[in-house]
């Protein structure tokens, strides 16, 4: 294989299939996920109020929680029914996506022992499960995915993990209106000089909005030594009000 991320297309390293910024966005997510699902929790219960269709009441009565809300926290398949006939709405929940697919990754782990004669033997355990080690609810296994996360970026699979888990966190944004934090950098874009570098919360690399310029935390550093002075005493020098010559 090459050093090809395939997820962004990006660098990664040697026998890697996930970059070192895939990876730190897999992180920040799972880092995520506990705190949306503790926003979701409160919007469960659909607010009350009168009926908006013609304003003359509600034609049935309204269910007790939110559907769209339920079908995130709720029980379900780890992984997408077929929809033969289009008419499923519905997505994979928090819970049964996380165990599910740590229980497909623990399948993959080589399990290692030595026999009576000192010899190591590795063994792949199809049917092996996941178990964390602090409990079984959500931020245990989003802990069990960060500890065992430098082996899935290793396998094939780490790239549909990656997507996968990127479209559960757009999900859970969309019912909760949250979006990651980001700040506009100082220092201008090394290539097309606008002062349109964004750093985000949930991403390791700093990009340019108005150009494919990305750079790692590092680089944009020793950029904006290089150029900040500069810039420094242009403006100072801009500001500094010029002596008038004597009559």
């Amino acid at each position: 294989m090459d050093n090809t991320c395939e997820a962004c297309r990006g660098q990664a390293p040697a026998d890697h299939y996930l970059c070192q910024a895939c990876q730190h966005s897999i992180l920040a997510w799972l880092y995520e996920i506990p705190h949306q699902v503790r926003l979701l929790r409160d919007m469960l219960e659909p607010t009350t109020g009168p009926a908006q269709r013609g304003g003359t009441g509600r034609a049935h009565a309204p269910l007790p929680v939110r559907l769209d809300v339920l079908d995130l926290l709720g029980p379900g398949h780890a992984h997408v029914l077929e929809d033969p006939h289009g008419d499923q709405t519905g997505g994979v929940p928090v819970s049964a996506f996380l165990t599910g697919w740590a229980h497909y990754i623990a399948s993959d782990v080589p399990t290692a022992y030595r026999d009576a004669h000192r010899t190591v033997h590795v063994l792949q355990v199809s049917n092996a499960t996941a178990h964390p080690r602090s409990g079984t609810g959500l931020p245990a296994w989003c802990t069990w995915h960060a500890r065992y996360l430098p082996y899935t970026a290793t396998r094939p699979y780490g790239t549909r993990f990656h997507h996968e888990l990127e479209g559960l966190l757009h999900r859970l944004r969309r019912l909760t209106h949250t979006t990651p934090r980001t700040r506009t950098l100082q220092a201008p874009c090394p290539q097309c000089q606008g002062f349109w570098l964004i750093e985000r919360e949930d991403e390791l690399l700093i990009s340019c909005a108005a150009c494919p310029v990305r750079l790692t935390p590092e680089a944009y550093t020793a950029h904006r030594a290089q150029v900040m002075p500069a810039l420094a005493a242009l403006a100072l020098n801009m500001i500094t009000p010029k002596p008038t010559a004597a009559a």
